[in-house]
């Protein structure tokens, strides 16, 4: 069971990148996903969830508009494009999954973490 992620890098204000987590051994079909990140010195934060059986995703208030996920369970992926980035979103970037978990630290599969920076 592995969820490996990939995306992030470098970008300016203002702009846009797209983070992309794939499972392996388990159907993604059957799980709750989640998107958080850390920032330098700040507690890990929920900053998009949704349950795979009622089709809503919930965004924190601090990205909602700018960042949307996504998940392609025929390709067993998720992602979050992001746009509009601001220096306020430098941080490294989880996706999680769990089966009956939702929006929370304790989500099963988790992948690696991706460095999302924005800076001039």
């Amino acid at each position: 069971v592995q969820v490996v992620e990939s995306g992030g890098g470098l970008v300016q204000p203002g702009g846009s990148l797209r983070l992309s987590c794939t499972a392996s051994g388990f159907s993604l079909h059957y799980y709750n996903i989640g998107w958080f990140r850390q920032a330098p010195g700040k507690e890990r934060e929920a900053i998009s969830c949704s349950k795979t059986n009622d089709g809503k995703t919930y965004y924190s208030d601090s990205v909602k508009g700018r960042f949307t996920a996504s998940r392609d369970n025929a390709k067993n992926t998720m992602s979050l494009q992001m746009s509009n980035l601001k220096p306020d979103d430098t941080a490294v970037y989880y996706c999680a999954v769990d089966r009956s978990r939702s929006c929370s630290n304790g989500m099963e599969h988790w992948g690696g973490g991706s460095q999302v920076t924005v800076s001039t």
